[in-house]
Protein backbone atom coordinates (compact mmCIF):
# COMPACT_ATOMS: atom_id res chain seq x y z
CA UNK A 1 0.00 0.00 0.00
CA UNK A 2 0.95 3.03 -1.08
CA UNK A 3 0.73 6.92 -1.75
CA UNK A 4 -1.70 9.61 0.37
CA UNK A 5 -5.02 8.71 1.20
CA UNK A 6 -6.48 12.43 1.71
CA UNK A 7 -9.50 11.48 3.19
CA UNK A 8 -8.49 8.76 6.03
CA UNK A 9 -5.43 11.56 6.71
CA UNK A 10 -8.43 14.27 7.29
CA UNK A 11 -10.67 12.07 9.20
CA UNK A 12 -7.46 11.42 11.26
CA UNK A 13 -7.05 14.99 12.02
CA UNK A 14 -10.78 15.89 12.69
CA UNK A 15 -10.40 12.88 15.62
CA UNK A 16 -7.48 13.94 17.30
CA UNK A 17 -8.93 16.41 19.77
CA UNK A 18 -10.71 13.34 20.99
CA UNK A 19 -7.72 10.89 20.40
CA UNK A 20 -6.83 11.73 24.43
CA UNK A 21 -9.31 9.50 25.79
CA UNK A 22 -7.68 6.58 24.68
CA UNK A 23 -5.58 7.73 28.01
CA UNK A 24 -8.30 6.76 30.31
CA UNK A 25 -9.86 3.70 28.47
CA UNK A 26 -11.98 3.34 31.67
CA UNK A 27 -13.96 5.61 31.68
CA UNK A 28 -14.62 5.62 28.04
CA UNK A 29 -15.56 2.06 28.47
CA UNK A 30 -17.66 3.17 31.35
CA UNK A 31 -19.46 5.77 29.39
CA UNK A 32 -19.96 2.54 26.94
CA UNK A 33 -21.46 0.99 29.01
CA UNK A 34 -24.26 3.91 30.25
CA UNK A 35 -25.50 4.55 27.14
CA UNK A 36 -26.05 0.71 25.64
CA UNK A 37 -28.52 -0.30 28.52
CA UNK A 38 -28.94 -2.35 31.26
CA UNK A 39 -26.30 -5.17 32.05
CA UNK A 40 -28.36 -6.61 35.24
CA UNK A 41 -27.54 -10.56 34.29
CA UNK A 42 -25.17 -10.05 31.89
CA UNK A 43 -22.12 -8.67 33.66
CA UNK A 44 -20.30 -12.09 32.20
CA UNK A 45 -20.45 -10.39 28.53
CA UNK A 46 -19.93 -6.93 29.44
CA UNK A 47 -17.19 -7.39 31.60
CA UNK A 48 -15.30 -9.57 28.63
CA UNK A 49 -15.03 -6.11 26.87
CA UNK A 50 -13.67 -4.41 29.46
CA UNK A 51 -9.64 -5.69 28.79
CA UNK A 52 -10.18 -5.93 25.20
CA UNK A 53 -10.85 -1.68 24.80
CA UNK A 54 -7.70 -1.16 27.25
CA UNK A 55 -5.25 -3.35 25.54
CA UNK A 56 -6.79 -1.84 22.07
CA UNK A 57 -5.88 1.72 23.42
CA UNK A 58 -2.44 0.88 24.40
CA UNK A 59 -1.36 -0.02 20.89
CA UNK A 60 1.28 2.48 20.30
CA UNK A 61 0.87 2.71 16.50
CA UNK A 62 -3.33 3.27 16.59
CA UNK A 63 -4.41 6.24 14.90
CA UNK A 64 -7.39 8.11 16.31
CA UNK A 65 -9.76 6.55 13.41
CA UNK A 66 -8.66 3.29 14.73
CA UNK A 67 -9.19 4.57 18.30
CA UNK A 68 -12.66 5.27 16.83
CA UNK A 69 -13.43 2.06 15.62
CA UNK A 70 -12.23 0.18 18.38
CA UNK A 71 -15.23 2.23 20.71
CA UNK A 72 -17.66 1.51 17.92
CA UNK A 73 -16.34 -2.24 18.17
CA UNK A 74 -17.56 -2.45 21.89
CA UNK A 75 -20.28 0.17 21.67
CA UNK A 76 -21.84 -2.51 18.50
CA UNK A 77 -21.59 -5.52 20.78
CA UNK A 78 -23.02 -4.13 24.02
CA UNK A 79 -25.87 -2.49 22.59
CA UNK A 80 -26.80 -5.10 20.62
CA UNK A 81 -26.49 -7.66 23.76
CA UNK A 82 -28.76 -5.39 25.43
CA UNK A 83 -31.40 -5.25 22.70
CA UNK A 84 -31.55 -8.79 22.10
CA UNK A 85 -31.96 -9.32 26.43
CA UNK A 86 -34.46 -6.66 26.26
CA UNK A 87 -36.37 -8.63 23.20
CA UNK A 88 -36.59 -12.03 24.96
CA UNK A 89 -37.48 -10.13 28.16
CA UNK A 90 -40.33 -8.59 26.42
CA UNK A 91 -41.68 -11.37 24.17
CA UNK A 92 -40.54 -14.59 26.08
CA UNK A 93 -41.45 -16.84 23.42
CA UNK A 94 -38.92 -15.48 21.19
CA UNK A 95 -36.60 -18.14 23.42
CA UNK A 96 -38.65 -20.75 21.51
CA UNK A 97 -38.22 -20.08 18.34
CA UNK A 98 -36.31 -23.38 16.94
CA UNK A 99 -33.35 -22.78 14.39
CA UNK A 100 -33.61 -25.89 12.69
CA UNK A 101 -30.67 -27.60 10.78
CA UNK A 102 -28.72 -24.43 9.90
CA UNK A 103 -25.99 -24.38 7.28
CA UNK A 104 -22.28 -22.97 8.66
CA UNK A 105 -20.14 -22.19 6.27
CA UNK A 106 -16.65 -22.35 7.46
CA UNK A 107 -13.12 -23.02 6.38
CA UNK A 108 -10.47 -20.44 5.59
CA UNK A 109 -10.97 -16.82 4.71
CA UNK A 110 -10.46 -16.07 1.20
CA UNK A 111 -11.41 -20.11 -0.09
CA UNK A 112 -14.82 -18.74 -1.81
CA UNK A 113 -16.47 -19.01 1.42
CA UNK A 114 -18.70 -15.84 0.52
CA UNK A 115 -19.28 -17.16 -2.84
CA UNK A 116 -20.60 -20.54 -1.21
CA UNK A 117 -22.44 -18.01 0.95
CA UNK A 118 -24.03 -16.34 -1.74
CA UNK A 119 -25.09 -18.98 -3.48
CA UNK A 120 -26.50 -20.93 -0.61
CA UNK A 121 -28.35 -18.09 -0.09
CA UNK A 122 -30.15 -17.89 -3.55
CA UNK A 123 -32.75 -20.49 -3.04
CA UNK A 124 -36.06 -18.62 -1.68
CA UNK A 125 -36.31 -22.18 0.89
CA UNK A 126 -33.33 -20.40 2.77
CA UNK A 127 -33.19 -17.81 5.20
CA UNK A 128 -29.60 -15.32 5.47
CA UNK A 129 -29.12 -12.19 7.47
CA UNK A 130 -28.43 -9.09 5.58
CA UNK A 131 -25.64 -6.70 6.49
CA UNK A 132 -28.42 -4.06 7.69
CA UNK A 133 -30.03 -6.72 10.54
CA UNK A 134 -26.64 -8.01 11.53
CA UNK A 135 -25.06 -4.31 12.58
CA UNK A 136 -28.76 -3.58 14.55
CA UNK A 137 -30.64 -7.00 14.80
CA UNK A 138 -34.35 -6.94 16.19
CA UNK A 139 -37.90 -7.86 15.29
CA UNK A 140 -39.71 -7.22 11.77
CA UNK A 141 -39.34 -3.17 11.91
CA UNK A 142 -41.84 -1.13 9.51
CA UNK A 143 -40.97 0.03 6.49
CA UNK A 144 -39.91 3.42 7.47
CA UNK A 145 -37.74 2.11 10.06
CA UNK A 146 -36.22 -0.44 7.87
CA UNK A 147 -35.42 1.74 5.85
CA UNK A 148 -32.98 3.50 8.56
CA UNK A 149 -31.29 0.68 9.09
CA UNK A 150 -30.02 -0.04 5.74
CA UNK A 151 -29.39 3.56 5.10
CA UNK A 152 -27.17 3.67 8.25
CA UNK A 153 -25.67 0.02 7.03
CA UNK A 154 -24.80 1.67 3.80
CA UNK A 155 -23.02 4.89 5.45
CA UNK A 156 -20.94 2.51 7.33
CA UNK A 157 -19.98 0.91 4.07
CA UNK A 158 -19.29 4.08 2.46
CA UNK A 159 -17.12 5.37 5.16
CA UNK A 160 -15.17 2.04 5.31
CA UNK A 161 -14.85 2.42 1.53
CA UNK A 162 -13.79 5.98 1.19
CA UNK A 163 -10.85 5.13 3.73
CA UNK A 164 -9.76 2.45 2.06
CA UNK A 165 -10.74 2.15 -1.56
CA UNK A 166 -9.35 -1.27 -2.33
CA UNK A 167 -10.70 -2.79 0.60
CA UNK A 168 -14.27 -2.70 -1.96
CA UNK A 169 -12.38 -4.28 -4.36
CA UNK A 170 -10.78 -7.15 -2.19
CA UNK A 171 -14.27 -7.85 -0.53
CA UNK A 172 -17.51 -6.26 -2.32
CA UNK A 173 -20.17 -5.81 0.67
CA UNK A 174 -23.70 -4.04 0.46
CA UNK A 175 -25.85 -2.95 3.07
CA UNK A 176 -28.43 -5.45 1.98
CA UNK A 177 -26.54 -7.72 0.92
CA UNK A 178 -25.93 -11.26 2.59
CA UNK A 179 -23.38 -10.99 5.42
CA UNK A 180 -21.06 -13.46 7.62
CA UNK A 181 -22.40 -13.58 10.95
CA UNK A 182 -18.95 -12.41 12.92
CA UNK A 183 -20.98 -9.50 13.37
CA UNK A 184 -22.68 -11.04 16.00
CA UNK A 185 -20.38 -13.13 17.74
CA UNK A 186 -18.65 -11.31 20.55
CA UNK A 187 -15.29 -12.46 20.38
CA UNK A 188 -14.33 -13.44 17.10
CA UNK A 189 -10.64 -12.51 15.54
CA UNK A 190 -12.20 -9.58 13.91
CA UNK A 191 -10.18 -6.81 16.43
CA UNK A 192 -6.58 -8.71 15.28
CA UNK A 193 -7.47 -7.05 11.85
CA UNK A 194 -7.03 -3.54 13.29
CA UNK A 195 -4.61 -3.60 15.79
CA UNK A 196 -2.14 -5.20 17.65
CA UNK A 197 -3.58 -7.29 20.68
CA UNK A 198 -1.09 -9.79 21.84
CA UNK A 199 -3.37 -10.54 25.37
CA UNK A 200 -6.51 -10.92 23.01
CA UNK A 201 -4.46 -12.91 20.81
CA UNK A 202 -3.54 -15.82 23.39
CA UNK A 203 -6.67 -15.52 25.08
CA UNK A 204 -8.47 -16.20 21.38
CA UNK A 205 -7.33 -20.41 21.85
CA UNK A 206 -8.24 -20.16 25.97
CA UNK A 207 -11.85 -18.76 25.55
CA UNK A 208 -15.18 -20.99 26.23
CA UNK A 209 -16.93 -19.90 23.05
CA UNK A 210 -20.30 -21.82 24.54
CA UNK A 211 -21.70 -18.75 25.83
CA UNK A 212 -20.31 -16.94 22.80
CA UNK A 213 -22.58 -19.47 20.44
CA UNK A 214 -25.51 -19.04 22.62
CA UNK A 215 -26.19 -15.18 22.33
CA UNK A 216 -24.95 -15.98 18.47
CA UNK A 217 -28.45 -18.12 18.42
CA UNK A 218 -30.97 -15.25 20.71
CA UNK A 219 -29.86 -13.07 17.88
CA UNK A 220 -31.50 -15.58 14.91
CA UNK A 221 -34.00 -15.95 16.87
CA UNK A 222 -34.35 -12.56 17.26
CA UNK A 223 -34.63 -11.98 13.67
CA UNK A 224 -36.55 -14.68 12.91
CA UNK A 225 -39.65 -14.25 15.57
CA UNK A 226 -42.63 -13.29 13.54
CA UNK A 227 -41.34 -13.86 10.66
CA UNK A 228 -41.59 -16.91 7.89
CA UNK A 229 -39.09 -19.62 9.24
CA UNK A 230 -36.54 -20.89 6.48
CA UNK A 231 -33.30 -22.52 6.92
CA UNK A 232 -30.83 -20.70 8.33
CA UNK A 233 -27.85 -20.14 5.88
CA UNK A 234 -24.72 -18.60 7.80
CA UNK A 235 -20.69 -17.76 6.84
CA UNK A 236 -17.45 -16.94 8.69
CA UNK A 237 -14.30 -18.70 8.47
CA UNK A 238 -14.20 -17.57 12.25
CA UNK A 239 -16.21 -20.08 13.24
CA UNK A 240 -13.31 -23.26 12.33
CA UNK A 241 -11.35 -23.11 15.31
CA UNK A 242 -15.01 -22.89 17.35
CA UNK A 243 -16.94 -25.94 15.97
CA UNK A 244 -17.00 -27.52 19.31
CA UNK A 245 -18.96 -24.69 20.72
CA UNK A 246 -20.89 -24.14 17.56
CA UNK A 247 -21.79 -27.87 17.33
CA UNK A 248 -22.71 -28.31 20.79
CA UNK A 249 -25.52 -24.96 20.34
CA UNK A 250 -26.46 -26.40 16.73
CA UNK A 251 -26.23 -30.32 17.15
CA UNK A 252 -28.12 -30.17 13.93
CA UNK A 253 -25.95 -28.18 11.82
CA UNK A 254 -24.56 -28.60 8.70
CA UNK A 255 -21.12 -27.35 7.78
CA UNK A 256 -20.34 -26.81 4.82
CA UNK A 257 -16.17 -26.21 4.83
CA UNK A 258 -14.29 -25.04 1.71
CA UNK A 259 -11.08 -25.73 0.62
CA UNK A 260 -8.12 -23.88 -1.18
CA UNK A 261 -4.63 -23.64 -1.48
CA UNK A 262 -4.02 -22.64 2.45
CA UNK A 263 -0.51 -20.43 0.62
CA UNK A 264 -2.76 -18.60 -1.68
CA UNK A 265 -5.67 -18.20 0.84
CA UNK A 266 -3.08 -16.65 3.46
CA UNK A 267 -1.80 -14.38 0.85
CA UNK A 268 -4.83 -13.43 0.29
CA UNK A 269 -6.04 -12.51 3.34
CA UNK A 270 -3.03 -10.95 4.47
CA UNK A 271 -3.96 -8.36 2.01
CA UNK A 272 -7.13 -8.20 3.33
CA UNK A 273 -6.10 -7.20 6.74
CA UNK A 274 -3.24 -4.83 5.58
CA UNK A 275 -6.15 -2.82 4.29
CA UNK A 276 -8.21 -3.05 7.42
CA UNK A 277 -5.00 -1.97 8.78
CA UNK A 278 -3.75 0.73 7.16
CA UNK A 279 -6.87 2.31 8.39
CA UNK A 280 -6.78 1.68 11.93
CA UNK A 281 -2.63 2.27 12.33
CA UNK A 282 0.16 4.66 11.70
CA UNK A 283 2.44 2.11 10.86
CA UNK A 284 2.00 -1.55 10.20
CA UNK A 285 4.95 -4.10 10.30
CA UNK A 286 3.66 -6.54 7.75
CA UNK A 287 5.79 -9.31 8.95
CA UNK A 288 4.26 -8.81 12.43
CA UNK A 289 1.05 -9.14 10.04
CA UNK A 290 1.89 -12.39 8.11
CA UNK A 291 3.05 -14.20 11.54
CA UNK A 292 0.22 -13.28 13.52
CA UNK A 293 -2.38 -14.60 10.67
CA UNK A 294 -0.36 -17.58 10.23
CA UNK A 295 -0.78 -18.53 13.81
CA UNK A 296 -4.53 -17.81 14.00
CA UNK A 297 -5.46 -19.23 10.92
CA UNK A 298 -3.47 -22.20 11.59
CA UNK A 299 -3.71 -23.02 14.89
CA UNK A 300 -7.80 -22.28 14.17
CA UNK A 301 -7.77 -24.90 11.06
CA UNK A 302 -6.12 -27.66 13.49
CA UNK A 303 -8.66 -26.94 16.53
CA UNK A 304 -11.63 -27.63 13.44
CA UNK A 305 -9.62 -30.87 12.37
CA UNK A 306 -9.62 -32.16 15.64
CA UNK A 307 -13.47 -31.67 16.52
CA UNK A 308 -14.72 -32.53 13.30
CA UNK A 309 -13.26 -35.96 14.17
CA UNK A 310 -15.65 -36.58 16.82
CA UNK A 311 -18.72 -35.21 14.57
CA UNK A 312 -21.13 -37.56 12.38
CA UNK A 313 -20.03 -38.05 8.84
CA UNK A 314 -23.08 -36.39 7.26
CA UNK A 315 -22.41 -32.95 9.97
CA UNK A 316 -19.58 -31.88 7.41
CA UNK A 317 -19.71 -31.18 3.51
CA UNK A 318 -16.51 -30.56 1.79
CA UNK A 319 -16.47 -27.86 -0.76
CA UNK A 320 -13.15 -27.72 -3.20
CA UNK A 321 -12.39 -24.44 -4.96
CA UNK A 322 -13.11 -25.71 -8.12
CA UNK A 323 -16.96 -26.44 -7.49
CA UNK A 324 -17.44 -23.12 -7.39
CA UNK A 325 -14.72 -20.94 -7.91
CA UNK A 326 -13.79 -22.74 -11.30
CA UNK A 327 -17.38 -23.54 -12.85
CA UNK A 328 -20.34 -22.24 -10.76
CA UNK A 329 -22.89 -23.74 -12.77
CA UNK A 330 -21.62 -26.86 -12.12
CA UNK A 331 -20.49 -26.38 -8.75
CA UNK A 332 -23.85 -25.25 -7.49
CA UNK A 333 -26.62 -28.05 -7.83
CA UNK A 334 -23.74 -30.78 -6.25
CA UNK A 335 -23.63 -28.07 -3.82
CA UNK A 336 -27.44 -28.07 -3.24
CA UNK A 337 -27.62 -31.64 -2.83
CA UNK A 338 -24.68 -32.05 -0.33
CA UNK A 339 -26.84 -29.93 2.01
CA UNK A 340 -29.86 -31.88 1.27
CA UNK A 341 -31.59 -28.49 -0.40
CA UNK A 342 -33.77 -28.17 -3.72
CA UNK A 343 -31.55 -26.53 -6.92
CA UNK A 344 -34.38 -24.67 -9.10
CA UNK A 345 -34.32 -23.26 -12.67
CA UNK A 346 -34.71 -20.02 -10.50
CA UNK A 347 -32.07 -20.54 -8.19
CA UNK A 348 -29.65 -21.16 -11.60
CA UNK A 349 -30.95 -17.78 -13.37
CA UNK A 350 -30.02 -16.16 -10.21
CA UNK A 351 -26.67 -17.18 -10.10
CA UNK A 352 -24.80 -15.54 -12.49
CA UNK A 353 -25.69 -12.40 -10.40
CA UNK A 354 -23.89 -13.69 -7.31
CA UNK A 355 -20.90 -14.40 -8.92
CA UNK A 356 -20.39 -10.46 -11.04
CA UNK A 357 -21.23 -9.18 -7.51
CA UNK A 358 -18.11 -10.17 -5.52
CA UNK A 359 -16.18 -9.88 -8.52
CA UNK A 360 -13.72 -6.26 -8.03
CA UNK A 361 -13.28 -4.11 -11.07
CA UNK A 362 -9.64 -4.83 -10.34
CA UNK A 363 -7.70 -8.14 -9.70
CA UNK A 364 -6.17 -8.85 -6.50
CA UNK A 365 -3.06 -9.26 -6.52
CA UNK A 366 -0.93 -11.03 -3.52
CA UNK A 367 2.01 -12.07 -2.27
CA UNK A 368 3.42 -14.04 1.26
CA UNK A 369 6.56 -12.41 0.99
CA UNK A 370 4.92 -9.33 1.69
CA UNK A 371 4.55 -10.43 4.88
CA UNK A 372 7.76 -11.99 5.57
CA UNK A 373 6.33 -15.85 5.03
CA UNK A 374 7.65 -19.07 2.59
CA UNK A 375 5.25 -21.23 0.96
CA UNK A 376 7.26 -23.98 3.09
CA UNK A 377 6.06 -21.72 5.84
CA UNK A 378 2.53 -22.51 5.20
CA UNK A 379 2.75 -25.60 4.24
CA UNK A 380 4.56 -26.53 6.97
CA UNK A 381 2.12 -25.09 9.41
CA UNK A 382 -1.21 -26.79 7.44
CA UNK A 383 1.04 -30.04 6.95
CA UNK A 384 -2.50 -31.81 8.56
CA UNK A 385 -4.86 -29.71 6.11
CA UNK A 386 -3.14 -30.52 3.12
CA UNK A 387 -3.24 -34.02 3.76
CA UNK A 388 -7.49 -33.57 4.29
CA UNK A 389 -7.57 -30.86 1.36
CA UNK A 390 -5.80 -33.56 -0.68
CA UNK A 391 -8.41 -36.00 0.27
CA UNK A 392 -11.45 -33.77 -0.59
CA UNK A 393 -9.61 -33.31 -4.28
CA UNK A 394 -9.22 -37.16 -5.15
CA UNK A 395 -13.56 -37.75 -3.96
Amino acid sequence: MSGTNLPLTLANLLLRPAFGSRRDPERVFERIVGKAGPVDGDEWFVDSFRPLLREWAGDEELSPVGWQSAQAHVRRHLTNRARIRRLIAENPAIAQEPVEKPVFVVGLPRTATTLTHGVLSLSDEHRCPRLWELLAPGLEPAPRERKKAVTAARRTLDGTYLLSPRFREIHPMTAEGPEEDTFLLPHALVPLSQARLPEYHARQFERDFVPDYRHLKECFQVLQYGRPRRRWILKSPMHTGNLDALLRVFPDATLVWTHRDPATAVASFCSLVECGMAISRRRIDLHTLGATWLDLLSRSVRRGLAARDGFPREAVVDVPYSWLGTDPAAGAPKLYGAVGARWTDADAARLPTVATHLRGSRPHRYDLARYGLTKADVEAAFTEYNALRAEVDRT
